[in-house]
């Protein structure tokens, strides 16, 4: 299968700092890959690498199967948004587009235009000058900039920053229409159910590595079980009630209990804390189990409490 991005042993140092650290993992044409990892991992640094605004000090990268370095003929194929979006700030939305387009010498208009504001959903916003704009606002037009040459790569360094809930779900949205129209999508966060519904594959960043590059379902196969924050009006007895059953709970932070364990088991327990007279006083989700799974990859997951009860 065609690659559309490729990184090769990629490393880079800041100072004594090793940023990215032997780096390499690839996407396939027309597929979308997330780049995830907390902040810090290396992600941004990557990204940068990956499109010839930084220079590796170490390995190479490739994108539709050609080398990558500042001004590479191949950047022409790729649409980027990386490090928030600037624009001169007394100027309209439009007019930076035009002033962007200008610089790389084709006649305005794009012929991607229209629909690249269209996705972006500025309406008529695009007429008032950037310096108004919200944070969100500059990150839809950074996008109409990234998508109106008709890239056939797309690079997107956390997309969502700055969207309010009803911008996250309509960015989540278009970058499923544009993986559907067969581009490549590489997007980073640090967010996993941002990324978890609209990515083919990801790639876990810890410490400027790779702790784990496959397919979402790989990494749902590895995922722990479900946890659950549980707290009633006798933790201790409820405690007591989990012994010999196959799953785990453990002292919470806040005095309750987080139970972890297959769903039906999970239930079972319940019933019985329930029917030993202990009433519930809050039963809630934690971490999903590929939250979970992120934070076990990054070891940024808090050790658990001390008094535990195991089958």
């Amino acid at each position: 299968m065609t690659s559309g991005i490729d990184a090769e042993h990629l490393s880079k140092m800041y100072g004594r700092r090793r940023a990215v650290d032997d780096l390499s993992f690839a996407v396939a044409a027309g597929s979308v890959c997330a780049l995830l990892g907390p902040n810090g991992a290396g992600k941004t640094s990557t990204m940068r690498m990956l499109v010839g605004l930084s220079t590796p000090d170490g390995g190479r990268a490739r994108l539709l199967g050609e080398p990558v370095g500042l001004g590479a003929g191949v950047l022409r194929r790729v649409g980027v948004l990386i490090d928030g979006p600037a624009f001169v700030p007394h100027l309209s939305g439009m007019a930076n587009l035009r002033l962007f387009w200008s610089a790389t010498g084709r006649a305005w208009p794009p012929l991607a235009l229209d629909d690249a504001l269209d996705l972006a959903g500025l309406g008529d916003a695009l007429e008032r000058r950037v310096r108004s704009y919200s944070t969100g606002m500059r990150q839809r037009l950074g996008l109409a900039q990234a998508l109106m040459r008709s890239p056939e790569v797309v690079i997107l360094d956390e997309p969502a920053n700055g969207l309010d809930p009803a911008g996250i779900r309509d960015m989540r949205a278009l970058v499923k229409r544009l993986a559907e129209s067969g581009l490549t999508v590489l997007l980073s966060s640090h967010n996993m159910d941002e990324v978890e519904e609209i990515c083919d594959n990801v790639t876990i960043m810890r410490q400027g590595g790779v702790a784990f590059h496959g397919s979402i379902a790989d990494l749902r196969a590895m995922a722990p079980d479900p946890g659950h924050l549980l707290d009633t009006t006798d933790n201790t007895r409820a405690l007591a009630l989990a012994h010999g059953r196959p799953l785990t709970v453990t002292d919470d932070a806040t005095g309750a209990l987080i139970v972890s364990g297959p769903s039906s088991v999970v239930a079972d327990y319940v019933s019985a804390v329930v029917a030993a007279g202990v009433s519930l006083r809050q039963f809630t989700p934690t971490q999903t189990p590929l939250e979970a799974l992120f934070f076990m990859l990054t070891d940024t997951e808090a050790a658990p409490a001390p008094r535990e009860a195991r089958p």
